[in-house]
């Protein structure tokens, strides 16, 4: 079948050497053409393939636009009226084959971006396993090949990552990106359609604004690494190894991929109340998916996303970035508070105030607007304390978020937080919750004092995480004391040592090589409710 799909390699002549602004009109036009006669059932694909396989051939490093079109007339034309699964992922495999075999002589981003049909068919199948009864022995072996191609499709794009990205220069398409697609889908159903495993607003941005190469690679990459992912939940067996199995893939995957806009993306779907795969999951498996990623892109410092190592990185993407991870960072911390997990609330508090994250951001601030070095600097002990000052200095006329979807999320971050402290001081049970407090004091440590595991506990906790504590007594409790005249009876508070992967020291042990400052359990944790009691004064 395979061969079947690469019989027109050949063009039929070569004698039209067709370059710049005339290669870029033909090569439109005849996509153009091509659209405008899909719906006619007697259109000649085969005189198209030839087309569009000399408009290919004609050019050492051709468009994507060309291989692509040529790609998809071939699958079209071979493609079979027969829905049986084992022999779509054979037309699949052929697909990629193909795809993969006319990019050879191009760059790793055009290869990794050409991928994006390829990934949509094995989307395809992946949900039929799931909607399908095809019996049990049958399942068994779809199962098996499904896994196989994703495997394949994922190598092939980690070894055009190994490539060197830098030397590389973002291309722009020559045609329409929603031309593009309607060479693969129906023109009615959308880019949503084309891209499924990604969120809504990214495929608008892309249909409004259009994307370079480099930018849709990106975007295929999350979209075969999130369909692993959501693959490893459809069969895998639920284990105590399954969680730390799939944290550790990821952060291996993310550190192999080493593309930024790959992160990038992934990141920015984070800031989704709704995670775009939610739908192929269970509501259970879709928290730990989020937790396994929130934990991957907040804990861990990926060192090759570091700026001076993205040299080929336009500086407002990475401060872009930077923003977005900062946003991700805050509302990851509400979303675990809110569901009492204080543990993981902490360590994500302490990665953040112990990374380079926040004096990235000031730094590329203050350059851009040119601020005077003995401005004040916003507190760096919690993110909600740093988009404040973001969103003061935007209010004041500077130009902070250069993506206004980016201020929508941090205002809508921040009124959230202000809503949900009014409803707790409005509590008529009394129970004031700090906005900001980060760590879980342990009323019955009393009764557990002579346990020695807990007293080294204790005493590994640092003196500014202690000092954090003592500051969060207020004048009220003060004045109560010393009216009440107790001095006597004091009661002894117990501060938990915490994890950054609670569920083993394997898995931290794990995090913690790959990651470059990640904080350890006896990490200090600053006073994170500063900036809370100066909005409250």
């Amino acid at each position: 079948m395979a061969s079947s799909l690469n019989e027109s390699t050949s063009p039929p002549n070569l004698n039209c050497s067709i370059f710049g602004d005339y290669y870029s009109r033909t090569l439109n036009q005849s996509i153009q053409k091509l659209l405008s006669e899909t719906h006619k059932i007697t259109t000649n694909i085969s005189d198209m393939i030839d087309v569009f396989n000399e408009l290919m051939q004609s050019k050492i490093d051709p468009p994507l636009e060309s291989i692509w079109v040529y790609c998809a007339l071939s699958f079209r034309i071979h493609k079979s009226a027969n829905n049986d699964p084992l022999t779509r992922i054979s037309l699949t495999k052929d697909l990629f084959q193909l795809v993969s075999a006319c990019s050879g002589s191009c760059g790793s981003s055009k290869s990794i971006a050409m991928l994006a049909p390829v990934v949509l068919e094995v989307y395809k199948l992946f949900i039929e396993l799931t909607s399908i009864d095809m019996g049990a022995k049958k399942e068994k072996k779809v199962i098996r090949e499904v896994k196989s191609l994703i495997e394949v499709v994922l190598g092939y794009i980690s070894v055009c990552c190994c490539k060197d990205l830098s030397e590389e220069n973002d291309l722009d398409l020559v045609v329409s990106f929603n031309d593009l697609v309607g060479v693969w889908v129906d023109v009615n159903e959308g880019l949503e359609s084309f891209l499924p495993l990604v969120s809504g607003e990214i495929c608008r941005e892309i249909s409004e604004r259009g994307c370079g190469v480099d930018y849709l690679a990106g975007v295929v990459i999350v979209e075969a690494f999130l369909l692993k992912l959501c693959f490893n939940f459809r069969v895998g067996i639920r284990d105590t190894e399954f969680e730390k199995e799939l944290r550790s893939w990821v952060i291996c995957s993310i550190t192999r991929f080493r593309n930024f806009y790959f992160l990038e993306t992934l990141v920015r779907m984070l800031l989704d109340p709704i995670f775009p795969v939610t739908s192929l999951l269970s509501s259970e498996d879709g928290l730990l998916l989020r937790k396994i990623l929130y934990d991957t892109v907040i804990l861990v410092e990926f060192l090759s996303y570091n700026p001076e190592k993205m040299v080929h990185i336009p500086a407002e993407r990475m401060k872009s970035l930077a923003i977005t991870r900062l946003i991700a960072t805050y509302e990851a911390i509400e979303f675990y508070r809110k569901a009492g997990d204080q543990k993981r609330a902490i360590s994500y508090t302490s990665a953040f105030s112990s990374s380079l994250l926040c004096s990235q951001i000031i730094k590329w601030i203050k350059s851009h607007i040119g601020m005077d070095e003995t401005e004040s600097s916003p507190n760096r002990s919690s993110p909600k304390a740093l988009i404040k000052w973001l969103l003061n200095l935007e209010d004041r006329g500077s130009r902070v978020f250069d993506n206004g979807l980016l201020k929508l999320h941090a205002k809508s971050a921040i009124d959230n937080t202000k809503a949900d402290y009014e409803q707790s001081a409005s509590n008529p049970k009394g129970l004031n919750v700090d906005a900001d407090l980060l760590f879980y004091i342990d009323k019955e440590g009393e009764e557990k004092d002579g346990d020695e595991e807990d007293t080294n506990a204790n005493e590994s906790i640092s003196a500014a995480f202690v000092a954090a504590a003592h500051m969060m007594k207020t004048e009220t409790e003060v004045k109560k004391r010393k009216e009440s005249g107790t001095a006597g009876s004091k009661k002894k508070i117990k501060y938990l040592k915490y994890d950054i992967c609670v569920d083993s020291d394997s898995a931290g042990k794990r995090l913690s090589s790959i990651s470059n400052g990640t904080p350890s359990s006896d990490s200090e944790v600053e006073d994170t409710h500063s900036d809370e009691d100066a909005d409250m004064k």
